[in-house]
């Protein structure tokens, strides 16, 4: 969290950290907007802290300067520096946490030029939970890793989940017999790896390659030309040349571990492009989260005719 607070607002500032000393609970989210009340979401539940040390105080409502400052901090006082990440409607900071941009959307030929007038910070926290996927590893790796498809809602673990396999399968481990395996992430919202100046924030392991802000048809084709993966690595796949350049890294003899927004397998397969690759048996295995907070949000596991894969404590079943 150090690097966020490094660019809030003097006032947010001080208001986030007696919030961390009085609720001590993990920030997942800041949501700054203007002219509207400061929002703190833990635990998946929003709350309104206020300038006051009392827990039932008026919530702080934010100002212009506030947005202000915090843009100046993020584009390090040079937006024009910055206008492909405002065209994206994110910045990337050190640490890997990500901050979402809203406001005035300038457009050009029908495509977004760049965001002015921002009003709106969607602040979240990046948070490596290194071991998340260690448990269910076994179900995603026999002599290889498995064509892996990970389905889940906003906000239940997905991207956190596959930032750990990704650490798991570059570095192996010798309790699970993995071996070490070429890692490629094509990571077009930074939020896998969370680059700065094309430096990974995560501990991925030794043996990752990394394309930072690349579509990801665009980066998996990249990667089966140039960096030899034996492993791809993408997040919310979903359009049309998506699929394609999937089935170009199965031609390539390239695995894939990939995620998609779904509250459960029957609702992403509707989708045209699941429908394709479903045609051509690409998946081996699919992983449903769910938003609980418990520690783990692996809610289900089901191979390629779906069925459903149990784990004992000590061994994996069927």
């Amino acid at each position: 969290m150090e690097e966020i607070i490094r660019m809030l607002p003097e006032t947010i500032k001080s208001i986030i950290e007696a919030y961390q000393r009085r609720v001590l609970k993990p920030i997942e989210e800041i949501r700054i907007r203007v002219n509207r009340p400061l929002e703190v979401i833990s635990n998946g539940r929003p709350e309104y802290p206020s300038m006051s040390s009392d827990a039932n105080g008026r919530a702080y409502f934010v100002t212009v300067e506030d947005g202000v400052h915090l843009l100046n901090k993020l584009s390090q006082f040079s937006l024009y520096a910055f206008e492909e990440e405002l065209r994206r409607g994110y910045i990337t900071i050190k640490g890997g946490h990500r901050v979402g941009l809203a406001g005035k959307v300038i457009t050009e030929k029908g495509q977004v030029k760049v965001i002015r007038d921002v009003s709106s910070f969607n602040i979240r926290v990046a948070t490596q939970k290194e071991g998340t996927a260690e448990r269910w590893a076994p179900y995603l790796y026999k002599n290889r890793w498995l064509n892996t498809l990970i389905i889940g809602p906003p906000q239940s673990g997905k991207t956190t989940f596959l930032r750990d396999v990704a650490r798991i399968a570059s570095q192996g481990t010798a309790g699970l017999r993995i071996r070490s395996s070429k890692v490629g992430i094509v990571d077009e919202r930074s939020e896998i790896a969370g680059c700065i100046h094309g430096v990974p924030q995560h501990n991925l392991g030794p043996r990752v390659d990394v394309l930072d802000s690349c579509p990801k048809a665009e980066g998996i084709m990249m990667m089966i030309r140039s960096l030899s993966p034996e492993v791809i690595i993408v997040d919310e796949i979903g359009r049309q040349e998506d699929a394609e350049a999937i089935l170009e890294a199965l031609n390539a003899g390239v695995q894939m571990i990939m995620t998609a927004h779904g509250y459960g397998i029957e609702n992403v397969l509707k989708r045209p492009i699941f429908q394709r690759l479903m045609e051509i048996q690409l998946f081996d295995r699919f992983i449903e989260m769910s938003q609980s907070s418990g520690p783990s949000r692996v809610k289900r596991i089901l191979d390629a005719e779906f069925n459903p894969l149990m784990i004992s404590k000590n061994k994996v079943s069927t």
